[in-house]
């Protein structure tokens, strides 16, 4: 149950600190008041979509706090455990509104993004919009209100799933069958490609390696002209090598240490420096007495390279991707040769998987026929005490046999009416008085909000196009459901805001630089005269005072 509304600037509401009570609660004021603007704090603490026109002028934010209290509410409790938000019985969800259009959501203190607080706030609030009887001329909107009323949410995602699994099914099956048309052609060029690739030796295949090899090859005659003269330069030239010259200077400083003793420290670094030169040119030495040119090796060399590189090309890929191209090539090879296995397989797994959504799908016919003879009866008693005597709705459910499984079922829903005895009934689109279509949608809204379990219904100025007697059953019954949930009524009409248990009355304040709301809960005086005023206009007179007294029962 929704217990407090704190707003602050948000449009036409600077600071609004609103306590909420179980039960029935009116809003009413004049109109351009600023009622709808509760209404849209509600639903952007809710998840609605935001945008910086929200904000009020000369300010850098709005903010939105809405506090629920969900000690009677098991479902809400739950999701919050399973999303690790929970904090004992209460809520707290906050939503802040920057002027540049950014917004930020809060549960409990904890950010979360719109669409989680969107699927939380569905187990909490629903709101029934004074252009209700609008989305009601839409086919989907009607199945979805039967589906909901029949409460076989779980059957109903159970045929979905079945269509989901079909479909995918399907479609592999299908693109099977159009490639198998090329499959021939298709299997001769792939073996082809993969003969071509496999004489790479792919299993030992190293691209690096082999046009590192070359490169050696390619240069070996600079390799040995120029480590021979380093060899001469560091060990062969008995004149002017760098040993010799190492050895002389070795000798030299060893002589000066007998005098400082410090220089012994040099001169083992120059003798560890003679042993690397000397390990050094021995190296240097047997590598270039291992080095001979080998021009067959050359050859092979040149050519396995020119065909690396020709296959790169020719498939678009670097050398060192070759192999994993091969790989490829042959899965798909392999997925030609065992097609005919797999349509098999595919082909018995769209026959079970239709079979799987036929079963479900007529359990979900029986289930809205049985739903539908039901919400068809309820909403024709309500119409009938909503002033339409002769008030006839009826649920058509039509099951079609299609050829291939369907979303939602093989079932098209659709509303239809009889206003007149004698006359057939028609759709709701067909109704010619736009009253009589609210009072419709009134009727359905009511009659199938009754078997829901969300703690808190709003209901904004659904009683539009209605008055005199009609206005005061449509209160009684908004009464009578906030005997099981808490009901908050947005309304023009004196009849249905004498049946609340608590009364708010939203005006405008333009003493101010800029327009603001406030919002007064009224005491029994007070209420007296909002019936009033909402009853005679202008001037309240001693009659209508009386009549506004008998409505609340507060008469002496």
């Amino acid at each position: 149950m929704l217990i407090n509304l704190n707003i602050i600037d948000l449009a036409v509401v600077d600071s609004l600190d609103l306590e909420l009570e179980p039960g029935m609660t009116v809003l009413t004021g004049e109109t351009g008041a600023g009622k709808s603007i509760l209404l849209t704090a509600l639903g952007l603490a809710l998840g609605d979509r935001a945008d910086s026109g929200y904000v009020r002028p000369n300010c850098k934010r709005a903010e939105i706090i809405v506090e629920f209290d969900l000690a009677d509410e098991p479902l809400a409790k739950q999701w919050l455990l399973d999303h690790e938000l929970d904090d004992e019985n209460q809520c707290l969800i906050r939503r802040t509104v920057s002027d540049d259009g950014r917004s930020k959501a809060y549960i409990n203190n904890r950010p979360v993004n719109l669409q989680t607080l969107q699927s939380f706030s569905r187990l909490l609030v629903e709101i029934h919009g004074q252009h209700a009887h609008l989305t009601l001329l839409d086919a989907d909107e009607q199945r979805n209100l039967l589906d909901d009323f029949a409460a076989h949410k779980a059957l109903l995602d159970e045929v979905n799933q079945s269509f989901n699994d079909w479909k995918l099914a399907n479609k592999t099956l299908k693109q099977l069958l159009k490639d198998g048309n090329d499959q021939v052609e298709r299997e001769d060029l792939l073996r082809y490609q993969l003969d071509e690739l496999q004489q790479l030796d792919l299993e030992n295949f190293d691209y690096p390696a082999l046009a590192n090899e070359h490169n050696k090859l390619a240069n070996l005659g600079k390799i040995l002209s120029v480590g021979q003269q380093q060899l001469d330069i560091l060990y062969d030239n008995d004149q002017q090598s760098v040993a010799e010259m190492l050895g002389h200077c070795s000798h030299a400083i060893s002589e000066l240490a007998s005098f400082a003793p410090e220089l012994n420290g040099i001169v083992e670094l120059l003798a560890d420096a003679d042993i690397q030169i000397s390990e050094a040119a021995q190296q240097l030495r047997r590598f270039l007495d291992s080095q001979e040119a080998d021009p067959q090796q050359m050859q092979w060399l040149e050519t396995q390279i020119g065909v690396i590189q020709n296959l790169s090309r020719k498939h678009k890929v670097n050398a060192e991707q070759l192999p994993e191209l091969a790989t490829q090539l042959a899965q798909q090879l392999d997925n030609i040769t065992h097609s005919s296995e797999r349509i098999e397989s595919l082909n018995a797994d769209c026959q079970r998987l239709l079979k799987q959504y036929q079963s479900r799908a007529e359990q979900l016919t029986a289930s809205r026929q049985r739903a539908g003879a039901e919400l068809q009866q309820r909403i024709s008693d309500t119409i009938k005490e909503l002033g339409m005597p002769h008030g006839e709705f009826i649920v058509v459910i039509k099951h079609h046999q299609a050829t291939e499984p369907q979303r939602n079922g093989n079932d098209s829903i659709e509303f239809l009416v009889s206003t007149n005895p004698g006359l057939p009934a028609k759709p709701l689109s067909k109704v010619a008085s736009g009253g009589e279509l609210s009072r419709i949608s009134l009727a359905i809204q009511v009659t199938t909000s009754c078997d829901k379990t969300t703690p808190t219904m709003i209901f904004d100025e659904v009683d539009s196009g209605i008055g005199g007697g009609i206005a005061e059953i449509v209160g009684q019954k908004l009464r009578r459901l906030s005997e099981s949930r808490q009901v908050l009524c947005v309304t023009h009409l004196p009849q249905v805001a004498s049946q609340a248990h608590q009364h708010l009355f939203v005006a405008k304040n333009q003493q101010a630089a800029v327009t603001s709301s406030t919002v007064t809960r009224l005491s029994d005086e007070q209420r007296i005269n909002e019936v009033a005023r909402m009853l005679g206009g202008v001037t309240i007179t001693e009659n209508t005072l009386a009549h506004a007294k008998e409505m609340l029962g507060l008469g002496d």
